[in-house]
């Protein structure tokens, strides 16, 4: 590939905070309109690449480029082609809604008319409150407001940091789908999220712990990779279930997923009848063992794992 077949580059990327080390050389290349999603905990330095890419944080050593531009050197050019959603909600919140979007696109010398055709589908759930003061709003109109903002201007590359975090399913869902529909605008998008979930809806992903880039693949290939046979297993009493699976001979790893604990075993060896005859021997009842699919989750935590939570960048 080009260099012009790149939307964001990143290379040998590092930022601490006094001993507190952010990010430890960071490499990854970012597609032209691709929808690239930094999977991680809160902590795995998400938020400090995101600023740096947006020309807010300046980075240590390494370099970064934007469309080819340099977010030291060519900052001013940057600010003026991206799209930024920070975390924390950030417009005025004693500004109505409407007010809001008129100002933000006063900033980047445009309307809301100009480019309207980007929020449409979003604005028609605020239009309705378009009089309110943004600080009145429920968190995923506050969001909705946010994301017009930094559309409003057409921005070639969209960043947003962790878009989602505190808001509910319904209004989750309704954000992906309109990342989906961005996308095909020719807009680059790239999120982050703390959300193993989400990570399918994105072309890439990158699962970053402590800093560090585990992996960066497409979500199916990722899952795909997972190395051994995963079982999921409930009984009544699961505190007790996961120490009892601990002592287990064949579990190579046990985590809890929602109301199932997953444990996985070597993938040659056939261990379902085994299990259950050995929690019923521990006291247990209502006992369900089943194969389980690998998800993102289970394949962040066995990179985990594997790395010691230092991670590689393969």
């Amino acid at each position: 590939m080009n260099d012009t077949d790149f939307s964001i580059r990143i290379r040998a990327l590092h930022k601490s905070y006094g001993s507190l080390q952010a990010l430890k050389g960071l490499d990854v290349d970012i597609r032209q309109s691709e929808l690239f999603g930094f999977i991680g905990p809160d902590g795995a330095g998400k938020t400090s690449l995101f600023r740096i890419i947006a020309t807010l944080l300046l980075p240590d050593s390494g370099e970064v480029t934007v469309n080819g531009l340099n977010v030291v050197k060519d900052f001013r050019q940057i600010r003026n082609i991206l799209g930024y959603m920070p975390g924390r909600f950030s417009l005025y919140p004693d500004l109505s809604v409407e007010q809001n979007l008129t100002f933000y696109a006063h900033i980047f010398g445009t309307d809301i008319k100009t480019h309207y055709h980007l929020i449409k589908d979003i604005y028609e759930h605020l239009e309705p409150f378009k009089k309110r003061l943004a600080g009145q709003l429920s968190g995923g109109m506050k969001q909705k407001l946010a994301l017009c903002c930094s559309l409003i201007h057409k921005p070639e590359i969209l960043i947003l940091d962790e878009p989602t975090t505190g808001v509910d399913a319904v209004s989750r869902k309704e954000f992906w789908e309109m990342l989906g529909k961005l996308k095909k605008e020719g807009i680059s998008i790239i999120v982050s999220t703390p959300y193993m979930d989400e990570a399918a809806l994105c072309d890439r992903v990158a699962l970053m712990q402590s800093g560090t880039l585990m992996r960066i693949d497409k979500p199916e290939a990722i899952v795909k990779s997972f190395p051994k046979k995963l079982l999921a297993v409930r009984s009544a009493d699961m505190y007790l279930l996961m120490q009892d699976l601990r002592e287990f001979d064949a579990s190579l790893s046990i985590n809890l997923f929602g109301s199932k604990v997953h444990i996985a075993v070597d993938p040659g060896r056939s261990v379902q009848e085994e299990i259950q005859n050995y929690l019923q021997k521990k006291g247990h009842t209502d006992i369900i063992v089943e194969e389980a699919s690998a998800g993102i989750e289970d394949c962040f935590i066995e990179l985990m794992n594997k790395t010691g939570a230092h991670g590689n960048r393969n």
